[in-house]
């Protein structure tokens, strides 16, 4: 589908973010700042500014800050980093958990966390009492999938009981997080980020689509009480002998949040072959049932509606709640990074104009990432690029610092760089070419 290539003029806002994910492997820590030099650098939040951006998701996590139990907390960091912001009239964002555990002192499968978290979430409003926008815990579907799934982060186990109880203790500890919150600051907003998701598949596999197309949305049908009897994934936390009285919990503590933060990539959609010889080994996976490729959806031909467009449809028809693009970057080439954000902005812009209240975007690893190759799993970690290039001993603004400046600056498109079509577009992308024509429902 080619992309609009104009600018309309609407209040959207632009956002931006660092990637600050602090992942435990066995016993390693990988904190994205640290390899990013973030703390050591003085002129980041200056750079940020420059760009033209006035909300900012900027963290402020537990593991970097309480990494002892009950520890008196330095947060002369953090304190700094905030007062910058001040300065220069950025609105923070502060995410608390990203993508992580916990200190070494707890985990996502232990009962106190949720306590543990909430009582950290109210420190740090006690801190800083002025902040409004609070991000707990980014993702935790995609976390308690990669922890206790998948098996690549902490406490590396591969079993749905795992995954549920994971889940729930995060979901329990962004709640008891905004409680704590907001008796420090009752205008406190949440907004809680996840990835925009959608699965399809071959015939044989619907039944797995489906189920991975109901999971998706656990975590904001947790926060707003929607996980009752007669929901499609009650009885499976129940046969995985997950309590009733646990799962209640979420109906009698519902907490909307202010903004669905929707984190959207060219890997969110995923397609399940059970034909695997048109696909390379790793992207071999499977249930207890049988076993399938499961790659981006991008690369088959698979005849469903897809794309950011109809995922935004599906998350306001189904919440009708503020939402923004909380994450939106690419790693790629500078151009074909251009063309992604480019193609992003205008299909909110028409969202937009179809009546969905979504607020922003978000130019997210403004300072690049590291590791994402191999899903911070190992040391062996590759650098991608952002907003700003950082081989260097001092930052380098790339292509799309330009782009952010004009687009934050008000300037129209379309640019010459984006408004031809990205590898995601183009006919060479595809492992295999036959169109799947039944859709998903």
């Amino acid at each position: 589908m080619p992309m609009e290539k104009k600018y309309i003029s609407h209040n959207l806002e632009f956002w931006g973010g660092l990637e600050c994910t602090i992942n435990r492997v066995n016993d390693s820590y990988f904190d994205q700042l640290h390899l990013s030099g973030h703390y050591g650098r003085t002129e980041d939040i200056k750079l940020i500014s420059e760009l033209g951006i006035k909300t900012l998701r900027y963290p402020v996590l537990w593991e970097k800050h309480e990494p002892r139990y009950q520890q008196v907390i330095d947060w002369t960091f953090t304190k700094k980093a905030l007062d910058e912001l001040n300065k220069y009239c950025i609105t923070p964002v502060a995410g608390l958990l990203h993508h992580g555990s916990g200190p070494l002192y707890t985990s996502l499968l232990d009962d106190n966390f949720p306590e543990m978290f909430a009582s950290y979430a109210g420190k740090v409003a006690q801190q800083f009492p002025w902040l409004q926008y609070y991000t707990p815990v980014n993702e935790p579907l995609t976390t308690a999938r990669f922890s206790g799934l998948y098996g690549l982060w902490y406490p590396h186990i591969s079993n749905d009981v795992s995954f549920a109880k994971m889940l729930l203790n995060q979901v329990k500890g962004i709640i008891l997080a905004m409680k704590e919150i907001r008796k420090v600051n009752p205008r406190a907003k949440l907004v809680q980020t996840e990835d925009l998701s959608k699965t399809y598949s071959t015939p044989a596999l619907w039944y797995q689509a489906a189920f991975e197309n109901e999971r998706r949305w656990l975590t904001y049908d947790l926060l707003c009480g929607k996980l009752q009897p007669g929901h499609t994934m009650w009885n499976y936390f129940l046969r995985l002998g997950i309590p009733e009285k646990t799962l209640n919990f979420f109906v009698a503590n519902a907490t909307l949040p202010d903004i669905m933060g929707f984190n959207y990539y060219v890997t969110s959609e995923r397609f399940l072959d059970d034909d695997l010889e048109n696909y390379p080994a790793h992207t071999y996976g499977g249930n207890e049932i049988q076993k399938y490729a499961d790659v981006e959806a991008i690369r088959v031909n698979h005849g469903n509606p897809s794309g950011l467009k109809v995922l935004l449809e599906e998350g306001w028809k189904r919440y009708e709640l503020p939402m923004a693009i909380t994450e939106a970057h690419l790693n790629s080439g500078s151009e074909d990074q251009l063309r992604w954000l480019n193609e992003i902005c205008n299909v909110c812009y028409v969202a937009l104009e179809n009546g969905i209240n979504i607020k922003a975007v978000t130019f997210w690893s403004l300072f690049g990432a590291y590791g994402w190759n191999n899903l911070l799993s190992s040391e062996r970690m590759e650098y991608e690029a952002g907003a700003f290039e950082l081989r260097s001993a001092t930052p380098v603004p790339t292509a799309i610092a330009t782009f952010i400046k004009d687009i934050t600056g008000g300037k129209k498109g379309p640019f010459a760089i984006t408004s031809e079509e990205g590898w995601w577009h183009q006919t060479n992308r595809f492992y295999k070419r036959e169109i799947y024509h039944r859709q998903l429902v």
